[in-house]
């Protein structure tokens, strides 16, 4: 059983008591009880949920956060700074190695394009938007090598169709810096 399946059973069976919480609410709601009654009741209920919550509920929630599903990176980004103008892309480096993790530093000098990256068969893997006076940062982590294609994701005119450039993504060890 995998965490997430383990998650879903536990959510599911909390909703379930919370539900039958609801519902028995519900059905002693005619029942006219006196307010001090019903005041002793609600603090013992209180005092023992705090309790589950305490001697349960953060044990549990300790157990399944120690595999989250992301991984600390470790090695320094190889950043790319990127700017946009219509109608082409300017990489201030065209290599990359895979494994690593590389930092997009995106803008664009005149109006909004749409920075696509897309792996060889076509796939698009990530993508932000490239703003004048703004600058937007991308993480990525190429798993595979290859010709990697920028194509802009938003119109920006007549020569939309052509603003296109490529990333080469090289072995560990391959790359320019």
């Amino acid at each position: 059983m995998t965490i997430q399946t383990l998650s879903l059973f536990l959510s599911l069976a909390a909703v379930a008591a919370l539900a039958a919480v609801f519902l028995r609410v519900r059905l002693l709601a005619p029942a006219g009880r006196d307010y001090p009654v019903v005041q002793a009741d609600a603090y013992r209920l209180r005092g023992l949920s705090f309790w589950v919550l305490v001697l349960v509920g953060l044990p549990v929630t300790v157990w399944l956060l120690r595999e989250t599903p992301y991984e600390a990176k470790a090695t320094e980004p190889q950043v790319v700074n990127v700017s946009s103008a219509m109608w082409y892309w300017d990489l201030d480096r065209d290599t990359v190695e895979a494994g690593r993790p590389v930092e997009f530093h995106v803008t664009s000098t005149d109006v909004n394009h749409g920075f696509g990256l897309y792996d060889p068969s076509g796939r698009l893997v990530a993508q932000t938007q490239a703003m004048p006076g703004y600058i937007n940062v991308l993480t990525h982590v190429f798993e595979e090598e290859g010709t990697y294609r920028v194509l802009c994701l938003e119109y920006c005119g007549l020569v939309h169709h052509g603003m296109e450039t490529a990333l080469t993504v090289t072995a560990t060890g391959g790359g320019n810096g």
